[in-house]
Protein backbone atom coordinates (compact mmCIF):
# COMPACT_ATOMS: atom_id res chain seq x y z
CA UNK A 1 0.00 0.00 0.00
CA UNK A 2 2.57 2.43 1.21
CA UNK A 3 4.71 1.59 -2.42
CA UNK A 4 1.31 2.05 -4.56
CA UNK A 5 0.95 5.85 -2.56
CA UNK A 6 4.12 7.23 -3.36
CA UNK A 7 3.89 5.82 -6.49
CA UNK A 8 1.00 7.92 -6.96
CA UNK A 9 2.62 10.81 -5.35
CA UNK A 10 5.46 10.82 -7.89
CA UNK A 11 2.70 10.80 -10.52
CA UNK A 12 1.07 13.84 -9.46
CA UNK A 13 4.44 15.75 -8.97
CA UNK A 14 5.34 14.88 -12.47
CA UNK A 15 1.94 15.88 -13.85
CA UNK A 16 1.93 19.17 -11.77
CA UNK A 17 5.76 19.77 -13.37
CA UNK A 18 4.59 19.54 -17.04
CA UNK A 19 1.44 21.89 -16.58
CA UNK A 20 3.41 25.10 -14.97
CA UNK A 21 4.09 27.82 -17.32
CA UNK A 22 6.19 31.01 -17.10
CA UNK A 23 4.54 34.26 -18.16
CA UNK A 24 7.28 36.82 -19.11
CA UNK A 25 5.47 40.69 -18.53
CA UNK A 26 5.54 43.20 -21.72
CA UNK A 27 7.52 46.59 -21.39
CA UNK A 28 4.20 48.28 -21.14
CA UNK A 29 3.59 46.30 -17.75
CA UNK A 30 6.45 46.59 -16.26
CA UNK A 31 6.32 50.46 -16.68
CA UNK A 32 2.64 50.94 -15.73
CA UNK A 33 3.90 48.81 -12.71
CA UNK A 34 6.94 50.52 -11.66
CA UNK A 35 4.58 53.75 -11.81
CA UNK A 36 1.75 52.81 -10.13
CA UNK A 37 4.15 51.09 -7.28
CA UNK A 38 5.88 53.62 -4.80
CA UNK A 39 8.50 53.16 -2.60
CA UNK A 40 7.53 53.76 0.78
CA UNK A 41 9.29 57.19 1.92
CA UNK A 42 11.00 56.77 5.15
CA UNK A 43 10.89 61.21 6.01
CA UNK A 44 7.01 62.89 5.86
CA UNK A 45 8.18 66.69 5.81
CA UNK A 46 5.36 69.31 7.25
CA UNK A 47 3.57 71.19 4.57
CA UNK A 48 5.07 74.47 6.03
CA UNK A 49 7.80 75.35 8.33
CA UNK A 50 5.41 76.63 11.38
CA UNK A 51 3.80 73.38 11.08
CA UNK A 52 6.71 71.97 11.70
CA UNK A 53 7.64 73.97 14.29
CA UNK A 54 4.67 74.37 16.16
CA UNK A 55 5.51 72.24 19.04
CA UNK A 56 7.72 74.75 20.25
CA UNK A 57 4.89 76.96 21.12
CA UNK A 58 3.87 74.49 23.64
CA UNK A 59 7.15 74.82 25.33
CA UNK A 60 7.93 76.08 28.21
CA UNK A 61 10.81 78.83 27.32
CA UNK A 62 8.04 80.24 24.24
CA UNK A 63 7.78 83.81 24.27
CA UNK A 64 4.83 85.61 22.21
CA UNK A 65 7.19 88.50 19.66
CA UNK A 66 6.10 92.12 20.50
CA UNK A 67 3.29 93.34 18.02
CA UNK A 68 4.86 95.04 14.47
CA UNK A 69 4.70 98.63 15.26
CA UNK A 70 3.21 101.06 11.89
CA UNK A 71 5.21 103.29 9.88
CA UNK A 72 5.39 107.01 11.05
CA UNK A 73 2.74 109.03 8.61
CA UNK A 74 5.63 111.90 8.01
CA UNK A 75 7.85 108.78 5.79
CA UNK A 76 4.12 107.68 4.36
CA UNK A 77 3.42 111.35 2.96
CA UNK A 78 6.80 111.82 1.74
CA UNK A 79 7.17 108.41 0.08
CA UNK A 80 3.34 109.65 -1.26
CA UNK A 81 5.06 113.07 -2.45
CA UNK A 82 8.02 111.78 -4.64
CA UNK A 83 7.11 112.61 -8.16
CA UNK A 84 6.82 109.59 -10.60
CA UNK A 85 9.27 110.02 -13.31
CA UNK A 86 9.95 108.56 -16.95
CA UNK A 87 13.40 107.67 -17.13
CA UNK A 88 15.81 106.21 -20.47
CA UNK A 89 16.38 103.44 -17.91
CA UNK A 90 13.29 101.30 -16.58
CA UNK A 91 14.90 100.55 -13.56
CA UNK A 92 15.20 104.04 -12.25
CA UNK A 93 12.02 103.87 -10.47
CA UNK A 94 12.98 104.97 -6.71
CA UNK A 95 13.51 108.57 -5.01
CA UNK A 96 17.08 107.80 -3.98
CA UNK A 97 18.11 107.51 -7.42
CA UNK A 98 16.57 110.40 -8.70
CA UNK A 99 18.20 112.63 -6.49
CA UNK A 100 21.55 111.47 -7.52
CA UNK A 101 20.09 111.59 -11.25
CA UNK A 102 19.37 115.08 -13.41
CA UNK A 103 16.21 115.88 -14.04
CA UNK A 104 15.09 117.10 -17.92
CA UNK A 105 12.23 119.33 -18.68
CA UNK A 106 9.97 116.79 -21.00
CA UNK A 107 10.72 120.37 -23.60
CA UNK A 108 14.33 118.67 -23.88
CA UNK A 109 12.62 116.00 -25.44
CA UNK A 110 14.56 115.30 -29.26
CA UNK A 111 17.24 117.58 -27.75
CA UNK A 112 20.67 115.98 -29.43
CA UNK A 113 22.41 117.21 -26.28
CA UNK A 114 20.83 114.50 -23.79
CA UNK A 115 23.44 112.30 -26.38
CA UNK A 116 26.31 113.47 -25.16
CA UNK A 117 25.17 113.35 -20.86
CA UNK A 118 26.93 109.92 -20.42
CA UNK A 119 28.54 109.86 -17.22
CA UNK A 120 25.58 110.83 -14.82
CA UNK A 121 21.82 109.71 -15.02
CA UNK A 122 18.64 111.69 -16.12
CA UNK A 123 15.19 111.59 -16.19
CA UNK A 124 12.30 113.29 -17.29
CA UNK A 125 10.58 114.99 -15.31
CA UNK A 126 7.88 117.67 -14.90
CA UNK A 127 10.18 120.92 -13.97
CA UNK A 128 9.98 124.53 -14.64
CA UNK A 129 13.51 124.48 -15.79
CA UNK A 130 15.13 122.60 -18.62
CA UNK A 131 17.94 120.74 -16.51
CA UNK A 132 17.79 120.40 -12.60
CA UNK A 133 21.13 119.52 -11.39
CA UNK A 134 20.15 119.95 -7.86
CA UNK A 135 17.92 121.04 -5.19
CA UNK A 136 19.06 124.51 -5.21
CA UNK A 137 20.74 124.77 -8.77
CA UNK A 138 19.12 124.59 -12.50
CA UNK A 139 20.41 125.10 -15.56
CA UNK A 140 18.36 126.77 -19.00
CA UNK A 141 19.74 125.58 -22.48
CA UNK A 142 19.66 128.33 -25.28
CA UNK A 143 20.70 127.73 -28.67
CA UNK A 144 22.11 131.15 -30.03
CA UNK A 145 20.58 130.10 -33.48
CA UNK A 146 17.33 130.01 -31.31
CA UNK A 147 17.87 133.06 -29.72
CA UNK A 148 18.04 135.21 -33.30
CA UNK A 149 14.33 133.91 -34.25
CA UNK A 150 12.86 134.61 -30.54
CA UNK A 151 15.02 137.48 -28.58
CA UNK A 152 12.19 137.15 -26.12
CA UNK A 153 12.71 133.35 -25.15
CA UNK A 154 15.46 133.63 -22.96
CA UNK A 155 14.08 136.50 -20.50
CA UNK A 156 10.15 134.47 -20.12
CA UNK A 157 12.19 131.83 -19.10
CA UNK A 158 13.84 133.37 -16.46
CA UNK A 159 11.11 134.97 -15.41
CA UNK A 160 9.40 131.55 -14.74
CA UNK A 161 12.02 130.31 -12.70
CA UNK A 162 11.48 133.37 -10.31
CA UNK A 163 13.67 133.06 -7.21
CA UNK A 164 13.44 129.37 -6.44
CA UNK A 165 16.75 128.83 -7.43
CA UNK A 166 20.18 129.98 -6.09
CA UNK A 167 22.43 128.86 -8.65
CA UNK A 168 20.67 129.53 -12.24
CA UNK A 169 22.76 128.60 -14.86
CA UNK A 170 22.24 129.97 -18.91
CA UNK A 171 24.04 127.20 -20.77
CA UNK A 172 24.43 129.02 -24.19
CA UNK A 173 24.98 127.10 -27.52
CA UNK A 174 27.30 128.70 -29.48
CA UNK A 175 26.18 127.56 -33.10
CA UNK A 176 26.52 130.54 -35.47
CA UNK A 177 29.42 132.50 -36.82
CA UNK A 178 28.45 136.29 -36.26
CA UNK A 179 28.36 136.11 -32.25
CA UNK A 180 29.38 139.77 -31.07
CA UNK A 181 25.37 141.39 -31.21
CA UNK A 182 23.18 137.93 -29.59
CA UNK A 183 26.15 137.36 -27.39
CA UNK A 184 25.81 140.50 -26.10
CA UNK A 185 22.02 140.14 -25.58
CA UNK A 186 22.07 137.21 -24.05
CA UNK A 187 24.77 138.22 -21.73
CA UNK A 188 23.22 141.41 -21.00
CA UNK A 189 19.95 139.38 -19.96
CA UNK A 190 21.73 137.20 -17.82
CA UNK A 191 23.84 139.33 -15.71
CA UNK A 192 20.49 141.64 -14.93
CA UNK A 193 18.53 138.46 -14.05
CA UNK A 194 21.73 137.05 -11.46
CA UNK A 195 21.96 134.09 -13.58
CA UNK A 196 25.56 132.59 -14.66
CA UNK A 197 26.37 132.22 -18.32
CA UNK A 198 28.21 129.59 -19.41
CA UNK A 199 29.31 129.31 -23.61
CA UNK A 200 30.00 126.34 -25.36
CA UNK A 201 30.97 125.78 -28.87
CA UNK A 202 29.73 121.75 -29.18
CA UNK A 203 27.27 119.93 -27.62
CA UNK A 204 29.91 117.43 -26.02
CA UNK A 205 30.95 120.74 -24.34
CA UNK A 206 27.45 121.41 -23.23
CA UNK A 207 26.67 118.07 -21.77
CA UNK A 208 30.15 117.91 -19.91
CA UNK A 209 29.14 121.10 -17.90
CA UNK A 210 26.09 119.83 -17.37
CA UNK A 211 27.60 116.78 -15.66
CA UNK A 212 30.08 118.33 -13.74
CA UNK A 213 27.94 121.10 -11.78
CA UNK A 214 25.54 117.93 -11.23
CA UNK A 215 28.90 115.85 -9.70
CA UNK A 216 29.83 118.62 -7.52
CA UNK A 217 26.59 119.46 -6.30
CA UNK A 218 27.42 118.72 -2.52
CA UNK A 219 31.09 118.93 -2.42
CA UNK A 220 32.84 122.08 -0.97
CA UNK A 221 33.83 125.35 -3.03
CA UNK A 222 37.77 124.64 -1.36
CA UNK A 223 37.99 121.34 -3.53
CA UNK A 224 39.18 123.22 -6.82
CA UNK A 225 41.27 125.50 -4.57
CA UNK A 226 45.28 124.80 -5.19
CA UNK A 227 47.11 123.17 -1.89
CA UNK A 228 49.91 125.39 -0.03
CA UNK A 229 51.87 123.91 2.21
CA UNK A 230 52.52 124.98 6.01
CA UNK A 231 55.63 125.21 6.67
CA UNK A 232 57.46 128.58 6.39
CA UNK A 233 59.88 127.16 3.76
CA UNK A 234 57.45 125.94 1.56
CA UNK A 235 55.12 129.55 1.82
CA UNK A 236 59.06 131.38 1.51
CA UNK A 237 59.68 129.55 -2.07
CA UNK A 238 56.40 130.36 -3.08
CA UNK A 239 56.58 134.00 -2.77
CA UNK A 240 60.30 134.48 -4.11
CA UNK A 241 60.33 132.31 -6.73
CA UNK A 242 57.33 134.47 -8.40
CA UNK A 243 60.69 136.71 -9.22
CA UNK A 244 62.16 136.22 -12.48
CA UNK A 245 65.27 134.15 -12.49
CA UNK A 246 65.30 133.23 -8.60
CA UNK A 247 64.88 129.60 -8.27
CA UNK A 248 64.85 127.13 -5.44
CA UNK A 249 68.13 126.89 -4.41
CA UNK A 250 68.56 130.57 -4.48
CA UNK A 251 65.68 130.78 -1.86
CA UNK A 252 67.73 128.09 0.24
CA UNK A 253 70.86 129.98 -0.03
CA UNK A 254 68.62 133.60 1.08
CA UNK A 255 66.78 131.75 3.72
CA UNK A 256 69.99 130.46 4.77
CA UNK A 257 71.94 133.71 4.90
CA UNK A 258 69.15 136.51 6.14
CA UNK A 259 66.89 133.77 8.12
CA UNK A 260 63.73 135.27 7.47
CA UNK A 261 62.26 137.27 4.16
CA UNK A 262 62.02 140.60 6.08
CA UNK A 263 65.42 140.63 6.98
CA UNK A 264 65.57 139.65 3.18
CA UNK A 265 64.01 142.58 2.15
CA UNK A 266 65.84 144.98 4.31
CA UNK A 267 69.05 143.67 3.12
CA UNK A 268 71.40 145.77 0.68
CA UNK A 269 72.63 144.96 -2.69
CA UNK A 270 75.96 144.39 -1.35
CA UNK A 271 74.45 141.92 0.87
CA UNK A 272 72.40 140.21 -1.42
CA UNK A 273 75.57 139.97 -3.64
CA UNK A 274 77.52 138.27 -1.18
CA UNK A 275 75.13 135.13 -1.38
CA UNK A 276 77.02 132.38 -3.27
CA UNK A 277 75.15 131.77 -6.75
CA UNK A 278 73.11 134.91 -6.99
CA UNK A 279 74.60 137.54 -9.89
CA UNK A 280 74.19 140.61 -10.46
CA UNK A 281 71.01 140.09 -12.32
CA UNK A 282 69.59 138.33 -9.88
CA UNK A 283 70.55 140.76 -7.01
CA UNK A 284 69.37 143.97 -9.17
CA UNK A 285 66.21 142.03 -9.66
CA UNK A 286 65.52 141.08 -5.59
CA UNK A 287 65.90 144.81 -4.58
CA UNK A 288 64.10 146.28 -7.35
CA UNK A 289 61.26 143.99 -6.28
CA UNK A 290 61.30 144.74 -2.78
CA UNK A 291 62.19 148.94 -3.13
CA UNK A 292 60.26 150.05 -5.89
CA UNK A 293 56.71 151.22 -5.32
CA UNK A 294 53.91 149.47 -6.53
CA UNK A 295 51.84 152.17 -8.53
CA UNK A 296 54.19 152.78 -11.69
CA UNK A 297 54.59 156.44 -13.10
CA UNK A 298 55.15 156.45 -17.06
CA UNK A 299 56.82 160.02 -17.42
CA UNK A 300 55.45 161.71 -20.42
CA UNK A 301 57.88 164.29 -22.01
CA UNK A 302 54.87 166.16 -23.38
CA UNK A 303 54.26 167.25 -19.57
CA UNK A 304 55.95 170.93 -19.60
CA UNK A 305 56.48 172.25 -15.93
CA UNK A 306 55.22 175.75 -15.21
CA UNK A 307 57.62 178.44 -14.18
CA UNK A 308 56.30 181.17 -12.25
CA UNK A 309 59.29 183.41 -12.45
CA UNK A 310 59.71 183.46 -16.45
CA UNK A 311 55.92 183.16 -17.92
CA UNK A 312 56.83 186.26 -20.02
CA UNK A 313 59.76 185.13 -21.72
CA UNK A 314 59.57 183.96 -25.13
CA UNK A 315 62.21 181.68 -26.98
CA UNK A 316 64.31 184.19 -28.89
CA UNK A 317 64.22 182.68 -32.37
CA UNK A 318 63.05 179.36 -33.67
CA UNK A 319 66.47 177.80 -33.73
CA UNK A 320 66.15 177.89 -29.78
CA UNK A 321 63.37 175.83 -29.86
CA UNK A 322 64.40 173.25 -31.83
CA UNK A 323 68.17 173.08 -30.12
CA UNK A 324 65.71 172.60 -26.93
CA UNK A 325 63.45 169.72 -28.23
CA UNK A 326 66.86 168.23 -29.87
CA UNK A 327 68.04 168.48 -26.15
CA UNK A 328 64.99 166.86 -24.70
CA UNK A 329 65.24 164.13 -26.77
CA UNK A 330 68.32 163.19 -26.39
CA UNK A 331 67.93 163.39 -22.75
CA UNK A 332 65.08 160.95 -22.99
CA UNK A 333 66.67 158.17 -24.77
CA UNK A 334 69.90 158.68 -22.48
CA UNK A 335 67.29 157.94 -19.72
CA UNK A 336 65.64 154.95 -21.02
CA UNK A 337 69.24 153.62 -22.25
CA UNK A 338 70.55 153.95 -18.01
CA UNK A 339 69.09 151.66 -15.37
CA UNK A 340 66.55 154.11 -13.05
CA UNK A 341 67.16 153.22 -9.27
CA UNK A 342 63.46 154.41 -8.62
CA UNK A 343 60.97 156.07 -10.58
CA UNK A 344 60.50 158.94 -8.14
CA UNK A 345 64.15 159.43 -8.87
CA UNK A 346 64.04 159.58 -12.75
CA UNK A 347 61.22 161.81 -12.60
CA UNK A 348 63.26 164.85 -10.40
CA UNK A 349 66.07 164.12 -12.93
CA UNK A 350 64.02 164.54 -15.99
CA UNK A 351 62.34 167.91 -14.26
CA UNK A 352 65.58 168.93 -13.13
CA UNK A 353 67.20 169.03 -16.67
CA UNK A 354 64.26 170.59 -18.35
CA UNK A 355 64.09 173.74 -15.96
CA UNK A 356 67.77 174.50 -16.59
CA UNK A 357 67.09 174.17 -20.08
CA UNK A 358 64.38 176.52 -19.78
CA UNK A 359 66.34 178.60 -17.48
CA UNK A 360 69.58 179.12 -20.06
CA UNK A 361 66.82 180.27 -22.82
CA UNK A 362 65.27 182.86 -20.46
CA UNK A 363 68.78 184.27 -19.74
CA UNK A 364 69.35 184.73 -23.59
CA UNK A 365 66.54 186.62 -24.28
CA UNK A 366 67.49 189.17 -21.22
CA UNK A 367 70.48 189.73 -22.42
CA UNK A 368 69.11 190.76 -25.80
CA UNK A 369 66.49 193.18 -24.23
CA UNK A 370 69.65 194.80 -22.38
CA UNK A 371 71.58 195.43 -25.58
CA UNK A 372 68.73 196.79 -27.30
CA UNK A 373 68.32 199.23 -25.08
CA UNK A 374 71.73 200.08 -24.70
CA UNK A 375 71.64 200.81 -28.50
CA UNK A 376 67.89 202.62 -28.50
CA UNK A 377 69.66 206.50 -26.89
CA UNK A 378 72.22 206.14 -30.08
CA UNK A 379 69.85 205.73 -32.51
CA UNK A 380 68.29 208.75 -30.71
CA UNK A 381 71.12 211.34 -31.32
CA UNK A 382 71.52 209.99 -34.98
CA UNK A 383 67.71 210.58 -35.71
CA UNK A 384 67.95 213.83 -34.24
CA UNK A 385 71.27 215.61 -36.26
CA UNK A 386 70.16 213.99 -39.64
CA UNK A 387 66.56 216.38 -38.60
CA UNK A 388 68.97 219.63 -37.95
CA UNK A 389 70.97 218.58 -41.24
CA UNK A 390 67.44 218.50 -43.22
CA UNK A 391 66.25 221.90 -41.50
CA UNK A 392 69.27 223.85 -42.25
Amino acid sequence: MNREEEMQRERDDEKNKSSVVIKIPSYQEVLEGSLSKSMPSLFTPSPSFSQAFSFVKSSQSYTPPPPATPPPLSRQVEQSDVPSSSSSSPSLSSSAQSRNAILVSHRQKGNPLLKHIRNVRWNFADIVCDYLLGQASCALYLSLRYHLLHPDYLYYRIRELQKNFKLRVVLCHVDVEDVIKPLLEVTRTALLHDCTLLCAWSLEECGRYLETIKVYENKPADIIQGQTDTDYLSRLTHALTTIRHVNKTDVVTLGSTFGSLSHIMDASMEDLARCPGIGERKVKRLYDTFHEPFKRVIPSCSAVPENPVHNNAEPSSANEVVEVDNDMEDASKHRKKEPESTVKSALSAAFAQYSEKIGKRNNRARGKKVEEKGHAPETEAENKHSDEGAAS
